[in-house]
């Protein structure tokens, strides 16, 4: 409540208390132990059945953590203790992310606990588990189906949280899917492939621009340089400002395209080309706030 949270994030340790925290909310939102295995909510024990086997299947075990007594399978009780004692921090988010994700698309539904609210159920659970991770001062969040890094609170909630929401649009879809590849790809380190998915993104945004406003362009040649210049030359930027979006557009072919072109998009020779991860944090930053402004221009573009 004093503001005394740390603008400096950690990565590598998902710490007890937090994950405690995060079973809070599964069983308040997912379902409980005394609700686990009851006739009437056979919904639950589905969905910790899922989500164990999921994981199961995604790591090649048979069980995520060693059984503990003998009869049957309590799927609930796995998946905690797999939360509360895996030691890698890649699985433990992997975990949470599925469950999230479950709880985003399924639990929200009046089907599933018949509850008069269960919206709000999923958004009060969604909400504190990001409330918890900026707590904690673990540098993710959980945004549009993923666990995504974030590295600080004012560029997260100025320009990346504005690029996803107004991605949200079917005409952006693939934009979205693609920014949101670029994201998972950041927080597992791939660097080249985060440059790789920044650029589709920002080619992907210009595109559904140009096809809303019924834009001519050659598709076979739409690299990001020709699409920046589509979108000038059809007035996306206002005339008057014309020696300031010369230099946006400097920014956008030499920024974004030229970080990708140099350090990933091409064969790396005989020595291994390693991207720094303040490089890739900057052009990911970048192309979120170079989509606000391409689709808050055409918002207000006549």
């Amino acid at each position: 409540m004093r503001g005394e949270v740390s603008d400096v994030y950690i990565y590598d340790k998902i710490p007890q208390p937090l994950r405690v925290q995060i079973v809070h909310i599964w069983q308040d939102t997912i379902g409980s132990s005394s609700e686990y295995g009851s006739f009437y909510c056979l919904e639950v024990d589905r969905a910790y059945q899922f989500l164990v086997e999921t994981l199961c299947r995604e790591y090649g075990f048979f069980r995520l953590v060693e059984a503990k007594a003998t009869g049957v399978r309590n799927y609930l009780s796995e998946l905690v203790d797999f939360l509360l004692e895996e030691q890698d921090t890649e699985k433990v988010l992997d975990a949470i992310e599925l469950s999230f994700w479950y709880i985003d698309g399924f639990t929200r539904h009046y089907d599933y606990l018949y509850r008069q609210n269960a919206s709000e159920y999923a958004d009060d659970a969604i909400e504190e588990l990001n409330g918890r991770f900026q707590e904690h001062g673990i540098g993710f969040q959980y945004s549009d189906g993923k666990i995504i890094r974030i590295d600080s609170k004012l560029i997260h909630a100025e320009v990346v949280k504005p690029a996803l929401m107004l991605l949200h649009g079917s005409e952006y879809a693939g934009a979205q899917a693609e920014f949101l590849k670029a994201h998972g790809h950041y927080r597992h380190g791939n660097a080249k492939e985060t440059l790789n998915e920044c650029l589709k993104a920002l080619e992907s945004v210009m595109k559904a621009i140009c096809d809303k406003r019924k834009w001519q362009y050659d598709e076979t040649k739409a690299t990001c340089n020709r699409l920046i210049k589509v979108c000038i030359d059809q007035g996306l930027m206002p005339t008057f400002w014309e020696q300031h979006f010369s230099s946006l557009r400097s920014t956008l072919e030499s920024g974004v395209p030229t970080a990708r072109n140099k350090l990933g998009g091409h064969g790396q020779g005989s020595s291994i080309v390693d991207v720094p991860q303040h490089i890739v944090a900057y052009v990911l930053h970048m192309t979120a706030a170079c989509i606000v402004f391409l689709v808050e221009s055409e918002h207000n573009t006549p």
